[in-house]
Formats: C-alpha cells, structure tokens, sequence
C-alpha cells in the first residue's frame, strides 16, 4: 500500500472518486458536493490559510494497486494552540474495509501532523466550521445523511477504537415531526408569555437581510457570550454568515421572536438540501445547478434542517423555544409552508441544556455521531470536550 499527495488536478479527481468506491453498493449515502470540498482547500476562499492555516491531502491504494482510500490532515490557526497541548485536525477520511490501511491512513495523518508541532488529532472533522463535515456516524446508518453532514460504513468506528482514538465528546442529531402539535408546557408558556409581555414571533419573510444580519448578531452574542471560549461574532461576519445562506434561505422558515423591537432569539432553519443534491451525483456543474434552481423553485424539499437556535440569557428557561416552535407548526397547519419533518443538526454531550430543550420540545434523538481524538503521547491524560457551563 502507498499514499500519494494531492497535487495535481489528475491526482486531485481520484481524491474525489474515493467515495463512489466506498458507497458504490450503499443506497443510503448522497456524495458531498466536490465543489464545497474544493473550497475547504482554496486559499483564496477559506480564510483560515491567510491566518496561517496549512493542510495536506493524499489518496491511498492498497496492495493490488487499487485505489481504496483518502484522507485531509489541517492545523487550524484558530483551534490547534487553544489547549495545553496543540491539536490538529484531520478529515475527508474514506477507506475500504481493511484496518490495516486504515491504520496507514491515521499514520499519515498523524506523522504529517506532528512535523507541523501538533501534539494531538481530532478526526473527523472540517477545515472550518463545524456545521459541516464533522464526526464519525455511529448510530442509524439506514437513513441519508443530511447536507453537509458526515457519513459513513458501519465498520469505521471500529477503526478508530482499534487504533487508540478516546471519543472527544458525542454528537447527537434530533428530528420531530413538523405535524406534531407542540408540547404542553410550551403552549402554557406561550400563552403565559403572549399575555404578560410584549414577545412576538415572526419569519423574516420581506425583512431587509442587513437587518437580519444585526438581529442575529445581537441573539447570537446576547445568547452565548461568557461562555469559555466563545467569540462574539462582528456586524461584518454576521452579514457574511446571512450572506452565505441567501442562495439556500427560505425566509419562510427562518424565525426571530421579538421583545417589542429588540430580538430576543432565533431559529434558522434551511430546506433539506440533500432531497436535491440526490439528484446531481455529487457535481454542482451547470447542469446540477438548473437542476437545483428547478427544484428550489418546485419546493421539492419536505424536511427543514435547524442549523441554529439562540436565545439571549434572560429569556432563556421562559418558553421562547417553543413559542417559536408553535410558530412553525401554525405556519403548516395553515398551508403557508409544506414541509412535515424537522431535524435539528448535530448537539454536542458538552451542550446538556440545548440536549434538554430538543427533548422538551418533544424531537427524538435519532442519529449520533463522535468526534474523536489522538494523543501522539500514549502516557498523557485524555481529557473530554468540557461541558458548557
């Protein structure tokens, strides 16, 4: 078996491949779009290069020649020197059953890793945010993977366990039937905050989006400032973040509630993009984009994927959630918006009071993912993700 580095475009379609060898018999699974993988690896679009960010990208073949694997290691400028010991990052890891190349694929890794100064590995995980490409699926491999989000076989836990990796924290994604009627308690707590406040709730259907932008700006920092280790977010990279989601918004199912005019919290919801992209075989090229922008104009999808929900610290524990939630189910129930089911992406074990509002709300877990980590020193202390507090 070799490793191969990615550099060059021919090398480059065969990083791209991997996948459709691992999956070629796994009706489940809906490639990642190569263009968003492609932008992960662009200096010129993923910033974390211009702030000294560095990554590599090799596919593998096995002892017959054949091509049977991939895998991205990354130093994130803004993660890798966080901790008492710096920790970097790989991803994109795809392999054929076969441990023993899995084992020389984390070697690879972890060798490249550690002449960067990394004294750890967290895998597998993105090159930026952790909305996307993030985690090892453990559980439930019967339903599709969602936009962006990480899938894989059965069998690579197994490889990560075998190899020494500890789990890092768990990650669990909920779902809930956009039918089902909201809570008790939530609808006493809406009726309670409805009489004896000035909340309302609202889509942002004609809202300017530079006000949408200021708006979740304010719930965003007003929600998790104080925590350790959160950054508040600036006007500049809340309008980035809005811009961003203009091609995919349906301003239908993006929801503030507000405190006369001051947002009090959010609830940003997208269509489920993969009950498109199933149809364009991984490649956004000009004929994947006519067939996006049809079906975005049919509204084909029926789920809607929650990427956030924030409230600001004095109103949280007062019912918002599902003042936001009835919201939603009103807006069906009425036929403004056709979807019928609702999966909120993944929370961390490390967020036990967002764990506790999907549960109060009434969404089942139903997938779970880890993120694990590898320590280069074997004697060293393995710590878990700390819980946010």
């Amino acid at each position: 078996m070799h490793a191969i580095e990615v550099n060059d475009r021919k090398i480059l379609k065969a990083f791209h491949r991997v996948p459709a060898i691992i999956y070629a018999n796994d009706a489940n699974y809906i490639p990642h779009l190569r263009q968003d993988i492609d932008k992960v690896f662009d200096p010129v679009k993923n910033k974390l290069y211009k702030e000294g960010g560095k990554s590599e990208r090799w596919i593998f073949y096995d002892d017959s020649g054949a091509l049977a694997g991939r895998v991205a290691a990354f130093v994130n400028p803004k993660t890798a020197y966080q901790e008492d010991q710096p920790t970097g990052g790989f991803g994109f890891f795809e392999c054929v059953d076969d441990y023993s190349l899995a084992s020389f694929i984390f070697d690879t890794a972890r060798s490249w890793l550690a002449l960067q100064g990394m004294e750890a590995m967290d895998g597998p995980v993105n090159f930026g945010e952790r909305n996307q490409f993030w985690g090892c699926l453990t559980k439930n491999f019967t339903d599709p993977n969602s936009y962006a989000m990480n899938y894989n076989p059965p069998y690579y836990p197994g490889f990560f366990d075998r190899y020494g990796f500890g789990v890092y924290f768990d990650q669990y994604l909920y779902t809930r039937s956009a039918l089902e009627p909201v809570q008790p308690v939530f609808l006493r707590k809406y009726h309670q905050l409805i009489n004896e406040s000035k909340l309302r709730v609202t889509n942002i259907k004609g809202m300017n989006l530079d006000k949408v932008a200021q708006d979740f700006r304010k719930v965003y920092n007003g929600a998790w400032g104080g925590y350790s280790g959160f950054k508040e977010i600036s006007e500049s990279a809340a309008a980035k973040i809005v811009k961003a989601l203009k091609p995919v918004l349906d301003p239908l199912i993006v929801v503030f509630a507000y405190d006369g005019d001051e947002p009090v919290a959010f609830y940003v919801n997208i269509p489920e993009l993969n009950e498109i992209f199933n149809r364009v075989n991984g490649d956004l090229n000009l004929w994947g984009k006519l067939v996006f922008l049809y079906h975005k104009w049919r509204r084909t999808p029926r789920t809607l994927v929650g990427i956030v929900f924030g409230v600001v610290k004095e109103w949280q524990g007062k019912g918002v959630e599902g003042a936001m939630i009835k919201f939603m189910g009103d807006q069906v129930d009425s036929g403004v918006i056709k979807y019928n089911r609702t999966v909120l992406q993944w929370i961390g074990d490390f967020n036990p009071r967002m764990l506790k509002v999907c549960e109060n709300l009434g969404a089942i877990r139903y997938r779970e993912m880890k993120t694990f980590r590898f320590l280069f020193d074997r004697k060293k202390e393995f710590k878990r993700y700390p819980i946010v507090t």
